[in-house]
């Protein structure tokens, strides 16, 4: 009989279908992507509305979004699997099997808000602050597509809230652990966290709008998710290699570079007309 206090600490997922319904299968992964999907639009649309900004040009943005993203994802990660998908390149087109990396995501989604926002004749800082929130929590919640796929797993591990792999999904140099690091959930924990630093700074420039510029959102995003996706990536088992180097870690330092110089920028530089930039 099992121990109680295993059963909470124990991660065992149940497998990576939600619904078997005459052979149409629907998949956690998919559901969950929906969900936050519905539930970041809202969230833009809501926080849109505050800044006063029209509601629906988040809509047409988060179409523009969905589809760069899936795009970017999917692009990133078959270029650094190349040798796999070179013997049968018409499998770059089976995203339902899996292989897809955030970054990607994350770049393809900052060129589309880019061309959407020259499109629109509108800020680009001002959209990323007002979709980065939502980036933030769908990443928390996709997170959890991991668990039910038992994919992204981190190294092995006898702490009390360890994640059970079935043999099949181990790495065949580890095979003989049974229980892992469940770094999905250490990612979504985090992102939960980042998204509550954003939502308090953004409350924050509405009391101190002189204070706080548009831009301080989605360049604190860069360096605060970009800290924790370093540190979880030590314990990854799956990373996306660049030769002896983490990607992500290579990417995250980059995140980080690249928005406290960003900040440094925003807060310390002029227009001509003596306005905050990003205004």
């Amino acid at each position: 009989m099992l121990d109680p206090a295993t059963l909470i600490a124990e991660f065992t997922s149940p497998g990576a279908i939600a619904l078997d319904i005459g052979g149409l299968q629907v998949r956690w992964y998919g559901l969950l992507i929906a969900s936050a999907l519905i539930l970041g639009v809202n969230l833009s649309q809501w926080l849109a509305v505050r800044r006063k900004v029209n509601p629906e040009q988040i809509s047409d943005l988060a179409i523009w979004l969905v589809i760069a993203a899936l795009v970017g994802a999917r692009l990133y990660y078959v270029a650094f699997q190349w040798p796999e998908y070179a013997a049968q390149p018409l499998k770059i087109f089976a995203i339902w099997e899996g292989g897809i990396a955030i970054h990607g995501a994350i770049l393809g989604g900052i060129l589309a808000t880019w061309l959407f926002a020259k499109w629109q004749q509108l800020s680009f800082w001002q959209l990323g602050d007002l979709v980065i929130p939502s980036l933030s929590l769908g990443q928390a919640i996709g997170r959890w597509g991991n668990f039910f796929n038992s994919e992204a797993f981190g190294a092995p591990t006898d702490l009390p809230w360890k994640l059970l792999i079935p043999p099949d999904r181990r790495p065949p140099k580890l095979a003989e652990f049974a229980y892992y690091h469940p770094t999905f959930l250490y990612e979504s924990l985090w992102n939960l966290m980042v998204l509550g630093l954003l939502l308090t700074l953004f409350f924050k420039q509405e009391r101190q709008p002189n204070r706080y510029k548009v831009g301080t959102l989605t360049l604190v995003y860069a360096i605060a998710y970009s800290l924790g996706r370093f540190w979880i990536e030590w314990l990854r088992t799956d990373s996306l290699m660049l030769g002896s180097l983490k990607m992500a870690q290579v990417i995250s330092l980059v995140g980080i570079a690249t928005g406290a110089i960003g900040l440094f920028w925003l807060y310390k530089r002029k227009n001509p007309k003596g306005e905050p930039l990003g205004k």
